[in-house]
Order: C-alpha cells, then structure tokens, then sequence
C-alpha cells in the first residue's frame, strides 16, 4: 500500500467554521468527551471531502480510520448541523434588498439520486413515481433556488420530489417570501416554466400556440431577450453550487425503506456563503 499527502481545496476558516458548529452540537447532545471515533476537526475534513469530491463514503471511512457505519453517519450530521444555520428566505431577502440589489433570480434544478420508493399521481389521474423526473428522465430531488444577479447562490429551498413541477415546488417554498420582497423593489426573474407564479415575479411572454416566436410583436421579442440575458446570469447559481460541491450533482441514497428517511441531506443550505 502506497501512501501520499494531498491538499485539500476547502479554505482552512471554513473547515475550523464548521469544526466549531460540530463541537457545540456534541456539547448539545451531551456526546462525552473521547468517545467519538474522530475528532470534529478529522470529521469535518471527511464530510467536506464527501461535498467537494464526491467521494465514495467507504473510502472516505477507510482513509479516516473507522468504520463504514460511521462514515455514514457523519456526513449526515455534518449536513444536519450546517443545514440548522441557514437562515430562512425572508432573512435573505430582507438583506439583500437593503444592500441594494435589484432582482433575484428564481429557478429549479434536480440532485440527481438512486432510484427511490414513493408514488404519486400525476396531473391526469395516473400514478407514478414520486421521484422520477419526466423532464430530467432521472430520480432526483426537485430544489428551488435563487442566484444574484451575478450568479451567485443565494438560497436554496428544502426538498420536493423530483415529479415535482417547479412552479409548485415554488409556491410551497419561495413565493410567499418573494411577493413581499417584490412590493418592496427586489424583483424576482424567471424563467416561462414559472408562468403565473404572480405579480412580481417577472416571467418571459410565451409566443401563441401553434405559432414562432416570429408571431410575437415586437416589444415582446426585445422584452424576453433582455429579460433572458440578464437572467442568464443568475442561473448559473445551481452550476456554482454543483462544480464547487460535487456531490450535489448526484447523491448516492439507499433505495429501500421510505422516502422521507432520505429527504435530510438534501435540506436546505441558505446562503452558502461561508462554503464558498
């Protein structure tokens, strides 16, 4: 067996940030002081490691020195205790409209997963699978998010499955938040799959049905193509987040048991600046 040192792409303030908010939820949970497998340190490098590379979680174990069982279990809590700062949409909101941005951007994207067990009926009676994407043609979690005007990841909503579609995943997590935003100055741009979603949330015109976008007048043509290319930016706020965090671009979940026993590590991030 060979063995090399690697360096670890993840600033040293983020790794000692989240060894911090491990040692007080151990302090929290009244964990005794030694019986843990790894320190919160050495945790934190292996959770970290699993969000950065995607690594396999046995390997992961394996490089850490404890058992597969283990290796399980910390990125969970790793992803638990994170997930328990991000402030809620209305915080964020709240901010950035007081530092002066001038819309948000609000779209959808799907982790990608196993296949997992759960039903639903879709919007013509038919039954199917919960967490099948007709639209991605994969088995993943729908999240919502929302990306500055530069792209930056701003927020990202809890969970919905992956049949979910993304206006309704919305109005279960973002609207209610983002029409007050809007009648305060920080509008919302989306894109046409969001089309209804309400007043201040600001969607391109669809052409009419049967017809090109030739059919379109004028004033509509140039309105959507501003509109698409300001938005455009702010969409890449999901590739941020899945070219940073690898393992975001598909999470391994174990097929059996139910469907809400694998919703936790994939809850919502907030704002993710301390990840960034």
């Amino acid at each position: 067996m060979v063995i090399y040192a690697a360096t670890f792409e993840v600033p040293l303030h983020v790794v000692e940030y989240l060894s911090r908010l491990l040692a007080a939820h151990r302090r929290r949970i009244g964990t005794p002081k030694g019986s843990r497998a790894l320190g919160t340190f050495r945790q934190v490098v292996l959770v970290l490691r699993w969000f950065r590379t995607r690594g396999c979680v046995h390997c992961l174990a394996r490089d850490a020195g404890i058992s597969q069982a283990t290796g399980y279990r910390y990125p969970r809590e790793g992803t638990d205790v994170l997930a328990a700062q991000a402030p809620n949409l209305h915080e964020v909101l709240e901010r950035y409209r007081h530092e002066g941005m001038s819309h948000v951007i609000l779209d959808g994207t799907l982790i990608a997963t196993d296949r997992l067990a759960g039903t639903a009926l879709s919007v013509k009676g038919k039954e199917i699978d919960a967490w099948y994407s007709g639209k991605h043609k994969r088995f993943g979690a729908n999240v919502q998010f929302l990306g500055a005007p530069d792209g930056t990841p701003l927020w990202t909503s809890d969970t919905e499955p992956g049949s979910t579609h993304d206006l309704t995943a919305a109005r279960a997590h973002g609207l209610p938040a983002l029409y007050p935003a809007a009648r305060q100055g920080l509008r919302t741009l989306a894109d046409s799959g969001y089309e209804g979603a309400g007043i201040g949330i600001h969607t391109p015109v669809k052409k009419p049905a049967g017809h090109s976008a030739d059919h379109l007048h004028a004033d509509n043509r140039t309105y959507n193509a501003l509109q698409c290319g300001v938005r455009s930016l702010g969409e890449r706020a999901a590739a941020e987040l899945k070219v940073r965090w690898k393992t975001l671009k598909y999470v391994t979940l174990a097929p059996a048991g139910s469907v809400t026993s694998h919703a936790p590590p994939l809850s919502s991030t907030g704002t993710g600046n301390d990840l960034h």
